[in-house]
């Protein structure tokens, strides 16, 4: 899976679940804060997790659940693709 096709798969995830094909107009930049403009509270992030690991049949540490990891989507992109073997 490449960066873009990723990325696209996160804000696909986002509008179904929560912003109703309004995320990309939401998240201002791929490196804007999910938790400060209000894109994921913390349920939400339980939630990302939860498909992510069971989309890409992965195991999420949850000591890796963090802002550094998850707050964006590059963060997650820089956490997520390197266990995908992308």
């Amino acid at each position: 899976m490449t960066r873009t096709d990723m990325r696209q798969l996160l804000l696909d995830w986002l509008d179904d679940n929560y912003h109703f094909g309004e995320a990309a107009t939401l998240i201002p930049s791929d490196d804007a804060s999910f938790l400060d403009n209000g894109i994921l509270d913390s349920l939400g992030f339980v939630a990302l997790i939860v498909y992510l690991e069971d989309k890409f049949h992965i195991t999420i540490d949850r000591k890796s659940l963090n802002r550094e990891n998850f707050d964006s989507l590059n963060k997650i992109l820089s956490f997520v693709l390197p266990r995908l073997g992308a």
